[in-house]
């Protein structure tokens, strides 16, 4: 696959985890382009036997394009845990590297890259890794929001990775594997107080829905 097909593919994948078909629209409103230069990449796709496509209904990924998704989402984000782990970069940092790593083609350095980082099963975002075979280790996971005045658990995940949310998870000192209990919830804007690894914090609700505990 071309760097372009891979991106495509990828975009397609991510979205396939809250819609059965997805459309050309919600595509390229993703890739930033054009509806007609989407429609054109997914049936280069279609000729691959990565996608099913049909016009007017929408995308669907074969087995044959999930599996090839995984291992482009596998060399992504074990590069991300290469970069913070023995690099130190911050979380907020490794993304935009990671897009560029992520198409390097040779399996053997990506199961080699695997092998030497100790095989992790997550991201430095508590995203699940795939292993060499295309398979997840699913972890439980909760939404702060949901969770009732007295239930908690740890941070082992966040739905935004965008820098600008990770930047701000720093500052409020809420990194993964801190351990949160929520306090109070208010009716009014379902905001919650919680206790963070010992220390009362206040966050929106807006910010609790970005929030996954175990």
């Amino acid at each position: 696959m071309t760097l372009s097909e891979e991106n495509y593919l990828k975009v397609i994948y991510h979205l396939s985890a809250d819609l059965q078909v997805i459309s050309t629209n919600a595509i390229a409103d993703k890739m930033q382009t054009k509806a007609s230069s989407a429609t054109d990449m997914i049936k280069k796709l279609s000729e691959k036997g990565l996608v099913a496509y049909k016009k007017y209904q929408g995308v669907t990924l074969s087995e044959t394009g999930v599996h090839a998704a995984r291992m482009i989402v596998r060399k992504h984000r074990l590069w991300e845990v290469f970069l913070v782990d023995k690099l130190a970069f911050a979380w907020d940092e490794v993304h935009e590297i990671a897009e560029q790593l992520e198409h390097i083609q040779s399996e053997e350095l990506i199961n080699k890259l695997d092998d030497f980082l100790g095989n992790p099963i997550v991201d430095p975002h508590g995203d699940a890794i795939p292993d060499r075979t295309g398979k997840m280790t699913l972890t439980k996971q909760r939404v702060l929001a949901d969770l009732p005045e007295g239930d908690g658990g740890h941070l082992v995940g966040v739905k935004d990775s965008s820098a600008a949310f990770l930047q701000y998870l720093d500052k409020q000192q809420l990194t993964l594997g801190s351990r949160i209990q929520v306090l109070e919830k208010e009716a009014f804007d379902e905001s919650m107080v919680l206790d963070v690894n010992g220390r009362q914090k206040s966050v929106s609700q807006k910010i609790a829905r970005q929030l996954l505990l175990d």
